[in-house]
């Protein structure tokens, strides 16, 4: 983590040292928190303020949990409970977050790569860290600390010696990659795809693709820029970017085809995924590769880690080796078993019509199993063609691959009248309640049965795969 003195941290930031702070100069400050209920000790307190909360008001708490020095925004005013104590007079506690992190990452010899995407950036992020990991000590962004203020504490928690840092940056509007990406500066950027998801805020897919293609604003000069090659929306865009020629475009895609990197399928089970790369410039690396990830789009997500691999000298043992331990964050298409020993695919984290799409697709690929079950929830901030989203991706079900949909919320009755005219009426199910699903579809999984769980983040679809393990 940052181990900077006072006095560094105030010049980093762009803040006034008061009177106690100048007095504390050259102590040493270790680390950086936004929340007072925490332990403090020795820290910088960043207090944030948002439409409900104002954390100013928790600044004695961070001092009495250990907190060295606070930011405090200019010209509120210090209450006396906080008289002598250090603060550094900034002019917003976010911006100056922001600027600490920048200044600290630039101060680092550190390869930072940046990956956005509408779907599987965390599992793309995973990969690229497990890869790297086989030479480099490497940090990741963890959780969810992908945005505006989750990105600068992601970098200010890296420790000085570290080689290579994988930063995941999410979004939901314009301007929103551009800024965590001058932050960060990435030496290489991925886009794993775009999709469906924040049609909302941004209107279409060439929307998505836009803002998606922000990461390259921040992209260091001499830099690679990796988009999937099976967007034309992204590789177009990437060669119409502003400072095209600084950086190199490099593509990842599966299926042959020359002049990026590719990848052929050779299986694809509940538990994993196996694959072939063929890299741009070179014959087809020996042997297979595999991702304990299921599904196509991995081996897509596992291309892109290998290409950022071999970017930065992994050779392709390594680099297998790499792919083959990755551990990947919960509730992305997590392996579990029922409690009568069904096979349960939590890949609840979050859903759009595309990312749903690709599963239905997935699971129908899947052999071995007596019957194929989708538990799907509703997918959120698809503006308004979210009714006609929800319909298709329930038309999208092949009859033949996939024996019944149970679904809940109110968008997914949508997607049961979809998959009904596909399937029947009595094979597509909608509830007014997860138990009342769950209960269903307890009285009639098999222990030979498979089950996909998925939705949007707000419909805690996760809950439905516990409820299937506890039984």
């Amino acid at each position: 983590m940052i181990r900077r003195t006072t006095a560094q941290i105030a010049a980093m930031c762009g803040a006034e040292m008061n009177e106690a702070a100048a007095r504390r100069a050259d102590d040493i400050v270790r680390g950086v928190s936004t929340d007072s209920r925490r332990p403090a000790h020795g820290m910088l307190f960043v207090p944030l303020a948002g439409e409900r909360f104002d954390a100013h008001d928790f600044a004695g708490h961070a001092f009495a949990g250990g907190a060295a020095v606070s930011l405090w925004q200019a010209g509120r005013p210090v209450p006396e409970a906080l008289t002598g104590r250090p603060l550094l007079l900034v002019d917003d506690t976010l911006a100056a977050l922001q600027r600490l992190a920048a200044a600290y990452r630039s101060q680092l010899p550190v390869t930072v790569i940046g990956v956005t995407g509408s779907n599987g950036k965390t599992t793309t992020k995973d990969m690229i860290a497990s890869v790297l990991a086989q030479r480099f000590k490497v940090h990741k962004t963890e959780g969810n600390l992908n945005n505006h203020i989750g990105l600068p504490l992601t970098i200010l928690a890296m420790d000085e010696d570290t080689k290579a840092a994988v930063l995941e940056m999410g979004m939901s509007g314009f301007g929103e990659i551009s800024r965590l990406a001058r932050i960060a500066r990435p030496d290489i950027a991925v886009i794993t795809n775009i999709g469906d998801a924040h049609l909302l805020q941004l209107g279409s897919r060439e929307g998505i693709a836009k803002a998606k293609l922000e990461i390259a604003e921040g992209l260091a000069a001499g830099g690679v820029l990796f988009v999937n090659g099976d967007e034309p929306l992204l590789t177009e865009g990437a060669k119409r970017a502003h400072g095209y020629g600084k950086w190199r475009l490099e593509t990842f895609a599966l299926g042959e085809r020359d002049g990026g990197w590719s990848a052929k399928l050779i299986a694809v089970a509940a538990r994993d995924t196996a694959f072939a790369i063929r890299p741009p410039d070179g014959p087809e690396w020996p042997g297979e590769f595999r991702v304990p990830a299921p599904g196509r789009h991995n081996a897509a997500n596992a291309l892109a880690a290998a290409a950022v691999g071999a970017r930065l000298g992994l050779d392709p043992e390594s680099i297998r080796q790499g792919l083959a331990s990755v551990k990947l964050s919960a509730m992305r298409l997590e392996t579990m078993t029922a409690a009568n020993g069904a096979v349960v695919l939590n890949d609840t984290y979050n859903a759009s019509p595309a990312s749903v799409k690709a599963m239905i697709a997935f699971v129908g690929e899947l052999e071995g199993y007596r019957r194929k079950w989708l538990v799907l929830g509703d997918m959120l901030e698809l503006g308004p063609e979210e009714d006609r989203l929800h319909y298709e991706t329930g038309a999208s079900v092949n009859p033949g691959e996939i024996h019944a949909v149970l679904a809940v919320g109110e968008r997914s009755k949508h997607t049961v009248r979809g998959a009904a005219e596909r399937l029947g009426p009595d094979r597509a199910l909608h509830f007014g309640d997860k138990d009342a699903l769950v209960r269903r579809l307890l009285e009639e999984l098999s222990p030979d049965d498979l089950v996909l769980v998925k939705g949007s983040r707000g419909m805690r679809m996760e809950e439905v795969a516990q409820a299937l393990v506890r039984g």
